[in-house]
């Protein structure tokens, strides 16, 4: 299936590359052009596109605003594009603004192309992106904000370390019922997860293919019953899991026979 995409940026220049880079995908195609956020709204009506990718700062209406009325004022038919944030400025009141006006992800201009054109086949899949930074910051923020504003959640205990194991900061997290389902393989992909890292760059890292870590990031979301990456990070910061320094990021001969022999879901 092609992801159809609708762009929406006041400068042509910046419309023009980013056409180029996109319908150069097999699976990508660009259908309109939009200069401010009041074409925007109108042409995403109009074409009924996957993903729009929305600059934030553009004349009269902004894309705030246009992803705003998109998300929340569609009309139909069919569900609402999902609309992409794609500026220069990362910058903390944008990125709250966009993702408060309901947008699926908020992307800098210098990212590379693959990815950008990941992004939106992200997006495009009703997931959530965010930029490495972004994501890194958001989670500073939320876990900055005082406890009577957050969610009820125990606080994992600090048990010995299994037997067999080594002490790498991942056993503080033996909390019954949620980060004790995963396993060790798990934690090290929900680890990298929390830094910000994509699913190609995880896959490099713990040598699997990124359909593989795909795989492991939907089982992680399932069993700890999470609906995107970032509520995995989260979890994952507010566990103290990503001050592990010791994890195992390349497998040895022995580790990866074990790990695709001991987990079904190791195939990609």
């Amino acid at each position: 299936m092609t992801v159809r995409v609708l762009l929406a940026d006041d400068q042509e220049m910046v419309r023009t590359a980013l056409r180029l880079v996109i319908d150069r995908r097999a699976d990508l195609s660009v259908v309109g052009e939009s200069s401010d956020g009041e074409q925007a709204v109108s042409h995403a009506i109009e074409l009924q596109p996957d993903v729009v990718l929305m600059d934030v700062r553009m004349p009269g209406m902004t894309g705030v605003e246009a992803t705003r009325r998109i998300t929340t004022s569609w009309p139909g038919p069919g569900p609402a594009p999902r609309v992409l944030v794609l500026t220069t400025f990362d910058l903390d009141e944008y990125v709250h603004a966009a993702l408060r006006a309901g947008a699926a992800g908020f992307l800098l201009k210098n990212s590379p192309p693959d990815q950008l054109t990941h992004a939106l086949r992200t997006a495009a899949a009703g997931e959530p992106v965010l930029a490495p930074s972004v994501t890194r910051r958001l989670i500073d923020t939320v876990t900055a904000l005082p406890a009577a504003l957050l969610p009820n959640a125990p606080v994992p205990p600090d048990p010995a370390p299994r037997e067999g194991r080594p002490e790498d900061g991942l056993d503080r997290l033996d909390t019954p019922g949620t980060l004790n389902a995963l396993t060790e393989r798990e934690l090290h992909v929900l680890v990298l997860v929390a830094r910000g890292m994509s699913n190609a760059r995880i896959a490099a890292a713990l040598g699997l293919s990124e359909g593989n870590v795909k795989s492991r990031v939907n089982r992680i979301l399932t069993r700890l019953g999470l609906e995107n990456r970032v509520q995995a990070a989260l979890l994952a910061h507010q566990a103290g899991l990503t001050g592990s320094t010791r994890m195992t990021t390349t497998p040895g001969p022995r580790q990866a026979t074990a790990d695709s022999t001991g987990d079904p879901s190791s195939s990609s």
